[in-house]
């Protein structure tokens, strides 16, 4: 049965946070939301330039001053260092500096090592082996609900969950693992996910009201796995999770790369109220069919696109998806997601198609 529709009160909030909220719950927002997301290495590869983009598009990049990005500055581990270890036992590789790099080792790859594997205590740590400072964390959503922000929480590295189950036994073993139904799966899947519950509910207990997670489900075509796989060793997972952040009143954000729209609407049963799936994986009109009016979307705009479109190009893109999914009452967020291969007078097109349609 679908959940029942959280809602958030308005009261109290600044402009930006009651118009994201009138867009999830739809309330009738003001504009749609959008963001266009810069990688590190785009901002490495093209520095002043890039930077005088966000300058001459304040509604797009708000509140961004001139010289504070320092364009060398990789930010994660994952995107900086050519090889590092997770708190997890993961080797990890990079071959571009400026994007993610991918698990390369897997310390569950021999089933053998289950016995005596110990996950990290992800209330001490984060998945990067980071110390967490809760108290911090506190403050911090304090600080947001002072200046009438939501209550945000996250603290769930991007492949908490599925990703995260072939990071520890490899992609390949994890499909046999699936494929033969090894009793062991489970043993891991619920390691994993008490793991990451114990983090869900800290942050519950600090009054969160809205929390947003990232695990890429799909493929470029179809999940990895039938549907049936999924709902039976992943739903449940989703749904425990999804379904304490609900019962405590918190929306739930889901960021999703790969062809998911056989399970959308179990994301959406589960507690999904804002999905940010890809336009090209899934096509427009599925996003269209399962999405509209139901749950509300945060579009992913078409990452294969960028590099090698026209600026022309990329303005039809933008008023089309808009003109498909936008509703009076609300329901969507678009975000564009540049690489360094996205030429600058595209990344001006996407603000420029933004501005036009959105705000």
């Amino acid at each position: 049965m679908p959940v029942s529709p959280i809602m958030l009160s308005l009261e109290g909030r600044n402009e930006t946070a009651e118009n994201d909220l009138r867009v999830i719950q739809f309330q009738h927002p003001t504009w749609i939301p959008a963001h266009v997301s810069l990688l590190s290495g785009t901002w490495k590869k093209h520095r002043e330039a890039v930077e005088e983009i966000v300058l001459r598009h304040p509604q797009v990049f708000p509140g961004y001053v001139q010289g504070s990005r320092d364009f060398d500055d990789l930010g994660h581990v994952s995107y900086a260092s050519e090889e590092c270890e997770d708190a997890w036992g993961c080797r990890w590789e990079n071959l571009a500096p400026g994007m993610v790099g991918q698990a390369v080792t897997h310390p569950l790859a021999d089933w053998s090592a289950l016995a005596t594997y110990e996950p990290p205590d992800l209330l001490a740590v984060d998945d990067w082996g980071v110390p967490r400072d809760w108290d911090a964390t506190a403050r911090a959503l304090d600080r947001q609900q002072a200046h009438g922000g939501i209550r945000a929480g996250g603290g769930l590295y991007h492949g908490f969950m599925w990703m995260r189950l072939y990071y520890l036994r490899g992609f390949a073993n994890l499909m046999i693992d699936i494929a033969t139904a090894d009793p062991r799966l489970d043993t891991l899947i619920e390691m994993v996910l008490e793991q990451n519950q114990r983090v869900i509910d800290r942050f519950i207990s600090l009054g969160v009201e809205y929390m947003s997670f990232g695990d890429d489900l799909g493929n470029q075509v179809n999940l990895p796995i039938s549907p049936a796989a999924w709902r039976h060793y992943l739903g449940p997972c989703y749904r425990q999770m999804y379904g304490a952040c609900r019962d405590a009143g918190a929306h739930v954000y889901m960021h999703s790369d790969g062809d998911i729209k056989a399970v959308i609407p179990d994301l959406a049963e589960a507690g999904v109220t804002m999905i940010n799936p890809q336009i090209r994986a899934n096509g427009l009109e599925h996003i269209e069919r399962i999405c509209r009016g139901t749950v509300a979307v945060n579009l992913d705009l078409d990452r294969q696109l960028f590099p090698f479109a026209t600026p022309e190009e990329i303005d039809e893109h933008v008023r089309v998806a808009v003109a498909t999914l936008a509703l009076p009452e609300g329901g969507l967020r678009v975000s564009a997601e540049c690489a360094p291969d996205v030429p600058l007078a595209n990344i001006e097109a996407l603000c420029v198609a933004f501005e036009r349609y959105c705000y």
